[in-house]
């Protein structure tokens, strides 16, 4: 997979708490870490911390403390439409249901953040086909979401994810709706995408999965460890 400029990701200080009547309930403790190129496994239980984890570092919430850096932007410095911009430059995203958007072909559906970014029709074609390719989906970019198979649409969501050539690649549960083969290969299109000298985030409850991982970091009841 074509390289990235590469940029660090890091947390700093970074707490999320949530109001809960007259108390309040802390999600994420105080945490500190700067993310290494590769791929870094944050595992733990449902309602851990994990998606809170993930959400601050995208810029979806904001944090109750502290900070995140991509390079030398402070997320928590932009303003929403700013963070959504810098997003599509710099992030690629991956979930477990793959999100793709139902009346737009696989292709077009790989095209759309580039639309977004300006590119040109022809370009962004030659974009697209390029990573259907690469996820062994060629042969498949005229078909709609609904005539593919879970793990097929969740390869297009790695193109798509891929698109922009983002340096920072963050997955949550990416291979939880599939059966055991498909989310193998999933998983080393991931492996791929970090070994490329993309930093990739990839939230698990998969003890078999995360070990997988370049660097592994444990999340139980808000609190972030490396494991």
């Amino acid at each position: 997979m074509t390289a990235p400029s590469q940029v660090q990701l890091c947390a700093e200080n970074l707490s999320r708490e949530y109001p809960s009547g007259e108390d309040r309930v802390l999600a994420l403790a105080p945490l500190t870490y700067t993310f290494p190129a590769g791929l870094t496994a944050v595992v733990g239980p449902s309602g851990s911390g994990k998606s809170t984890l993930l959400n601050l570092l995208a810029g979806f919430d904001r944090p109750t403390t502290g900070h995140v850096l991509v390079g030398e932007t402070d997320l928590t410095d932009l303003t929403e439409a700013q963070r959504a911009d810098f997003r599509l430059a710099h992030y690629g995203f991956v979930f477990q249901s793959h999100n793709l958007v139902g009346i737009l072909t696989a292709q077009e559906n790989v095209e759309f953040p580039l639309t977004l970014a300006g590119m040109g029709r022809r370009e962004r074609q030659a974009r697209a086909r390029d990573l259907l390719a690469q996820v062994g989906l060629d042969k498949r970019g005229s078909h709609l979401p609904s005539q593919l198979s879970g793990g097929e649409a969740q390869r297009v969501a790695i193109a798509r994810a891929l698109a922009c050539n983002p340096p920072i690649l963050l997955a949550d549960e990416p291979t939880g709706n599939l059966d055991s083969r498909t989310g193998e290969r999933v998983l080393s299109l991931l492996q791929g995408a970090a070994g490329s000298g993309r930093t990739v985030v990839l939230i698990t409850h998969d003890r078999e999965i995360a070990a997988r991982a370049d660097h592994h970091l444990s999340v139980l009841d808000g609190v972030v460890t490396p494991a």
